[in-house]
């Protein structure tokens, strides 16, 4: 047998585990567990880290004022540093829509060794920390909730005695961009992060999604959220192997009415979102690059290659292999594109995508070892540990 026939047979040996041994990655029924209203609702507040977020806060915090909770409950919105009014808008909604207080406060600029929305994370626990709260809900600027969305993750959270619950907002598919790129990025991170073995005690998978984790406040004081993750790459992942690495219990999973309002509309949007911390992701190791950028070339593109190669060469093996690791790792992507609403046909075009994140991850080392850092509105991270994921 040719070299050619065995990298094909690899490819879709390596689907055929992806399909049975990950976890199950690709199925999208990982919603909130099983849950039943407690007797009396604890205190929570809602911490909210903004930094240049006055065009997306009208879209997001009213559906945070308004939450339809039936305890104590309060929004602290810390405005790290924006220059264009985040604070002013936030508080004009608060005076507009009412519902839950809003306290805007700002912690100036972070010291060295702290990532901004970290450093505001840390502020406004700070402030939330006078209420003394039972739990207390990390959530980003750009995500707008729905009325119950509290209520359903304090629920979940008292019933399944966890200490973090996260949830995977739907992020905006509008554009033609979003629509290719972005139910990829859900399905590749759930291909790293099997949601069924993050919720499992005993299993070393630890994961969350920064835009909605729902935190026992005891919890964060026990790990020392967030100093001690302060120099973390990608901070909710982080925060989750800080609770999970204690013997803390944590869930993870998809969410149906929480979303993310932040529009990236152009290619060139989404590949800096990808971008800016790809490499970071990899530890800033060119070892782990190579091994990803062969990775994603042996599961993602040697597929179609095999078909075609295996059709003109004549070479049936070739191609029998190749179209069946192309037809698992398309059925494998349909239950993500219906959970977002997107036509099926967009399936076979995933090692397309695919090869567009292999160029990001590439092109974020690119940028690491030209001195640029990580960009993020304004705010540059050139060292190594002080690059964050803070979308």
């Amino acid at each position: 047998m040719s070299a050619i026939v065995w990298i094909a047979a690899l490819s879709l040996a390596s689907w055929l585990w992806l399909l049975l041994c990950q976890g199950f990655f690709w199925r999208t029924d990982i919603r909130l567990p099983d849950r039943t209203p407690p007797r009396e609702w604890p205190s929570v507040c809602v911490v909210v880290p903004a930094r240049d977020e006055a065009a997306v806060l009208p879209a997001s915090l009213p559906s945070l004022l308004a939450q339809d909770y039936p305890g104590p409950a309060e929004v602290f919105l810390v405005d790290d540093g924006s220059r264009d009014g985040t604070g002013d808008v936030a508080r004009a909604l608060a005076r507009r829509h009412g519902g839950l207080p809003l306290t805007v406060d700002s912690p100036g600029e972070p010291p060295a060794g702290w990532t901004g929305k970290l450093w505001a994370v840390r502020h406004g626990i700070g402030l939330a920390r006078a209420r003394e709260p039972e739990y207390l809900l990390l959530t980003d600027a750009d995500i707008a909730h729905a009325p119950d969305s509290l209520r359903e993750l304090v629920a979940a959270a008292r019933t399944g005695g966890f200490d973090a619950v996260s949830q995977m907002a739907r992020l905006r598919v509008e554009s033609p961009w979003e629509r290719l790129v972005v139910p990829a990025f859900v399905y590749f991170f759930a291909q790293l992060y099997p949601f069924r073995r993050i919720g499992r005690r005993g299993a070393r998978t630890a994961a969350a999604a920064g835009g909605c984790v729902l935190l026992r406040a005891e919890t964060a004081e026990r790990v020392r959220i967030p100093d001690a993750i302060r120099q973390a790459v990608i901070d909710d992942v982080a925060l989750a192997r800080a609770v999970k690495g204690t013997g803390g219990h944590i869930w993870l999973g998809l969410a149906d009415r929480v979303d993310s309002v932040r529009p990236y509309p152009r290619l060139h949007d989404l590949w800096r979102m990808v971008s800016r911390s790809a490499y970071a992701q990899l530890r800033h190791s060119p070892a782990l690059l190579l091994g990803t950028v062969l990775g994603l070339a042996l599961v993602y593109l040697v597929p179609p290659l095999a078909l075609l190669f295996g059709l003109t060469a004549g070479s049936a093996p070739t191609a029998v292999c190749g179209a069946l690791a192309w037809l698992v790792m398309a059925g494998t992507y349909v239950p993500m594109l219906r959970h977002y609403r997107q036509p099926l046909w967009l399936a076979p075009l995933l090692p397309f995508t695919a090869f567009l994140y292999l160029l990001m991850t590439v092109d974020s080392a690119v940028q690491h070892y030209r001195g640029r850092g990580a960009a993020w509105k304004g705010r540059t991270y050139m060292r190594p540990d002080a690059v964050a994921d803070e979308g």
